[in-house]
């Protein structure tokens, strides 16, 4: 057994700290695209922790040099076990590259925000270098970009479709999804000697075998015949099919296993394992994580990722919200997992006992900030359930909305001696709150606006409407615009009654789907009209396997077959985005209301843009 990494030490990343711990060789080698943070918001820690609670002796090498001689790859020499490699807590691509295809000048995740340390694809990238210094050792690729890759998908940056990372890296497996109890699993059985290639079973996995030799399961596993990869590049229509089964198949708890053909192989995606329990959730966060970067970074500029949320708690995992163009339900999925009241108080001791920590919390939130242990009423109705989004086009009647056990924890933690004041950043969503959209909405929810506004806001309450247009709201899956004016009433009345100063600041998304200049000009004359000032705006951009980007691509709606406008161009994206800005110096409007920028371009700050960008790729961890 190996020496213990209780809190206050590391897990080793050079060959000096594994003699250090006495160790012959590490059992796994980890590879990622981010900078090592020890906190549990970064799958790297999470995942190295879990395999090291398992018993394991694991090694990370963080943002490995590929352009070099390939040094970083070879300097721990090759695990007993496997290797595991991930691109990082992003999509690389999104963390590289604008919704206009221009390369970013920083990167959230690295030593002072400086972009270059990671490659395009790292996923692919490094398991092709891992293979061909070390052919014999298994690669095991997982996190978000293996995760919405794992079939068959469209790619925005090569405007081709691309086919399954398992395909092109050349990876032994994928584990995709939040997938600690699946890699307990997993690393027990390779330990007890089982080779990668014999295991085809393991749940959240992505193995390839061979066509002919598809193996059968004898339990109440249900398989789906995908179109195959070759039908798919050929013909959107079976695209469309395709991405349908995929969507509904991750939004069940009827397991489904996907099967996928490529000639001779077949890539075979098995069901995910049940939603983890809040006792399993518990133990995540209870593991000794240091709550720091790793020593190695002292000399080093601050990482923009972890002073953003290092003093953020991540209450619950999943979201039942489906937005279209988000990927977070088939990462993490539709069931809201919760950590107990107790786990999530403990570690707000934790975080007090910092060392530059002022008594504020910044986030005590999750993917939604508002969605802690809600779920179905009666789960058996769940289990025949497939809708991808339990709010849209109604809230489901079987949906239990009380919002009184998350009222309760902001206040237990607002009224610990060590916070000042627990702010709530993760995006609300309101349409909860109100009847107008959800019939179950009561006094609780009322009494939790309350709550939010009065004593969680720092002065801004950030929401995201999206857009004003009720048909491009549909194509999202977003409530309409009439709740957000109802928020709004609401909010100003609520600060006004309190004496407070609040703002309420809106998110909103343009060249989405469905939407076209015509909207834009719509959506910018209604903001204007009501005083709104947008600060935060999106641009969409089309990440692997959401609908948003199968409606991108397809040029119609994979569900309904009916058209939907696609703004495609480089420059029809920008002017869009511009009908944002008329209140900016320089901004003019004509009597169509289209915004002229006359050679301006509005001031944004690396923080709202790294904002933008967790929006995009949001995992919750």
């Amino acid at each position: 057994m190996h020496k213990s990494t209780e809190s206050g030490n590391w897990l080793p990343t050079s060959l000096k700290e594994i003699r250090d711990l006495g160790w012959d060789q590490p059992d796994v080698i980890l590879f990622t695209g981010d900078a090592y943070i020890d906190h549990p918001s970064f799958g790297i820690a999470v995942i190295a922790r879990v395999l090291e609670m398992e018993g394991f002796k694991v090694a990370i090498v963080p943002q490995p040099n590929w352009r070099d001689d390939l040094r970083d790859f070879k300097k721990l020499g090759r695990p007993r076990l496997f290797f595991g490699v991930t691109a990082g807590n992003m999509d690389s691509m999104v963390n590289h590259y604008t919704a206009t295809r221009r390369l970013r000048s920083d990167d959230s995740y690295s030593p002072g925000g400086v972009a270059g340390f990671r490659p395009d694809y790292p996923t692919i990238e490094y398991t092709r270098i891992l293979k061909s210094i070390f052919p014999d050792v298994p690669v095991l690729a997982g996190g978000i970009e293996a995760s919405m890759r794992r079939l068959a998908h469209y790619d925005y940056w090569k405007d081709s479709i691309e086919p399954s990372i398992l395909i092109s890296s050349g990876a032994d497996m994928i584990i995709y999804g939040m997938a600690e109890q699946a890699l307990r699993i997993l690393a027990g059985k390779i330990n007890e000697g089982c080779s990668f290639g014999s295991l085809t079973d393991i749940p959240q996995t992505v193995v390839a075998v061979p066509s002919a030799a598809i193996p059968s399961r004898d339990d109440d596993v249900k398989d789906r015949l995908l179109h195959s990869f070759e039908e798919v590049s050929n013909s959107k229509k079976a695209y469309a099919e395709n991405f349908v089964v995929f969507e509904k198949t991750s939004n069940t708890l009827s397991p489904v296993r996907l099967i996928e053909s490529y000639g001779e192989t077949a890539v075979i995606v098995n069901p995910p394992l049940p939603p983890a329990t809040t006792a399993e959730a518990d133990s995540i966060y209870n593991m000794p994580f240091n709550y720091s970067p790793h020593p190695r970074y002292s000399k080093k500029a601050a990482i923009p990722a972890w002073e953003m949320i290092k003093f953020s708690v991540n209450i619950h995992r999943g979201c039942f919200g489906g937005c279209s163009f988000c990927a977070i339900a088939a990462h993490q999925g539709k069931f809201i997992i919760s950590r107990s009241e107790q786990s999530v108080l403990k570690e707000v001791e934790k975080i007090s006992r910092m060392e530059d920590f002022k008594g504020y919390l910044t986030d005590l939130g999750g993917p939604s900030a508002n969605m802690y242990y809600m779920g179905g009423a009666d789960r058996k109705r769940c289990a025949k359930c497939s809708r991808p989004s339990c709010i849209w086009p109604s809230v489901c009647n079987n949906l239990d909305t009380s919002h009184r056990r998350l009222t309760s924890l902001y206040r237990k933690v607002n009224s610990l001696p060590y916070i000042k004041k627990a702010f709530i950043g993760s995006g609300v969503r309101y349409d909860l709150l109100f009847k107008e959209w959800n019939p179950n909405a009561g006094r609780g929810e009322e009494e939790y606006l309350n709550e939010l506004v009065t004593s969680h806001v720092s002065g801004r309450l950030k929401v995201a409407p999206e857009h004003t247009d009720e048909s491009v709201l549909h194509l999202m899956r977003k409530s309409p615009f009439s709740i957000f004016m109802q928020l709004k009433r609401r909010f100003y009345s609520i600060t006004s009654s309190s004496g407070l100063r609040y703002e309420l600041i809106p998110y909103f998304i343009s060249a989405h789907p469905g939407c076209s200049e015509r909207e834009m000009s719509q959506l910018s004359e209604t903001i204007k009209e009501i005083g709104l000032r947008p600060e935060q705006v999106q641009d969409f951009t089309p990440t692997p396997m959401t609908l948003a980007t199968a409606m991108f691509y397809l040029g119609f709606d994979p569900y309904t077959n009916k058209k939907v406008y696609i703004a495609r161009t480089i420059d029809e994206k920008r002017r869009q985005k511009d009908y944002f800005f008329w209140f900016k110096r320089g901004q003019t409007t004509n009597e169509k209301g289209r915004g002229r920028r006359d050679g301006y371009i509005p001031d944004k700050s690396k923080r709202q843009r790294r904002e933008n960008d967790n929006r995009k790729n949001k995992t919750g961890r």
